[in-house]
């Protein structure tokens, strides 16, 4: 007897998935997956290769804002995908996203206030 569908699976409404169908998500799961790894990779051999002591100050800001935005390249595709978020109606992820850019706006603050303070500081230590 041969299975038309893939029965480890069924959708909450009661349809069974296709073959093609389970194959499909694989390949997009995989695919983001490598997407992470990859990214991680590159965070960590930039980590590796830089470090704080050889850089002038611009050179690091610009490493922060490198990682910052592979960092929200990968919260983005973990929520898009694990998540589900892309599956659901364009006004519920704008909803739940939206706020996402307020929290960039926090982190834009954070290091520039950041950088004043510890100029601040250092003009009081001399």
């Amino acid at each position: 007897m041969e299975h038309t569908h893939d029965q480890s699976y069924e959708y909450s409404h009661g349809h069974a998935r296709t073959p093609e169908q389970s194959r499909a998500v694989r390949r997009k799961i995989a695919f983001v997956t490598l997407l992470l790894s990859v990214i991680t990779v590159v965070e960590i051999l930039v980590g590796v290769y830089y470090s704080k002591t050889h850089v002038t100050p611009g050179t690091w800001t610009l490493i922060k804002w490198f990682y910052i935005v592979l960092t929200l390249v990968k919260a983005g595709y973990i929520v898009m995908v694990f998540m589900h978020l892309g599956d659901e109606r364009k006004n519920l992820r704008t909803t739940i996203l939206l706020p996402m850019l307020f929290v960039i706006y926090l982190i834009f603050i954070a290091l520039f206030e950041g950088e004043t303070i510890i100029q601040y500081v250092e003009e009081l230590m001399k």
